[in-house]
C-alpha cells in the first residue's frame, strides 16, 4: 500500500499528468500516460538513457537504479547490472528521433514470468509555445495479464512522474 501512496504523491509532483488504465481484459491491459514537460527535445532522449537519473529503487532486483543501464539502439539492452550477472529487463526495438519516439519489449518485472508480450512505447511530440507533452503507451497481452494492470500501472505512473519531474526541473 505505500507503494501505491508513494505513487500517487510522484505523479502529483510531476504537474499536470493524465494516467489511464484504457483497456484491460483477462489476458491484457493498455496503460496511457501524459504530462507536460519543459526540456527541449534532445534532452527527452538523452533522459531515457539514464534511468538512474529518475528510476525508483524500489523498482530495482538490486536496490539501486544506479545499476540500470539503456542502450538506445535497436537490439539494444535495457538491463540492470547485479553481482555476478544481470537482468533484461527490456530490449529497444525503435529509437526514431526525428519522430521523437522509442519502443521498447518491455515484459518487466512479473510480466515476464508469465509470458507476457509488452511493449512500451515513449514519445515527445511538440505542444503549444514551444514544449512538448511526454507521452507513455504500455501495451500488456499475456495469461491473466488484466488482474496484474492495477499493481503496474501504479508503477508504472511513479516512474513516468519521475521522467516528467526530471524532465521538467531537472531532477
Amino acid at each position: 500500500m505505500n507503494h501505491l501512496l508513494l505513487a500517487a504523491v510522484v505523479a502529483a509532483l510531476a504537474g499536470p499528468a493524465a494516467a489511464e488504465v484504457r483497456t484491460r481484459t483477462a489476458d491484457g491491459f493498455t496503460l496511457t500516460f501524459e504530462a507536460p514537460v519543459t526540456a527541449p527535445a534532445e534532452a527527452v532522449l538523452e533522459a531515457v538513457s539514464r534511468p538512474a537519473a529518475w528510476w525508483s529503487d524500489a523498482h530495482t532486483y538490486s536496490g539501486s537504479a544506479s545499476n540500470i543501464s539503456v542502450d538506445l539502439r535497436p537490439g539494444g539492452c535495457w538491463c540492470e547490472a547485479l553481482p555476478g550477472g544481470g537482468v533484461k529487463h527490456a530490449e529497444t526495438v525503435l529509437v526514431w528521433p526525428e519522430q521523437r519516439m522509442v519502443m521498447f519489449d518491455a515484459p518487466f518485472g512479473p510480466l515476464r514470468g508469465i509470458g507476457a508480450d509488452a511493449v512500451l512505447t515513449m514519445s515527445w511530440p511538440e505542444a503549444e509555445g514551444g514544449s512538448r507533452t511526454l507521452k507513455w503507451t504500455f501495451v500488456v497481452n499475456g495469461p491473466g495479464g488484466g488482474a496484474m494492470a492495477g499493481a503496474i500501472d501504479a508503477v508504472m505512473a511513479e516512474q513516468f512522474g519521475r521522467l516528467a519531474d526530471h524532465l521538467s526541473t531537472g531532477g
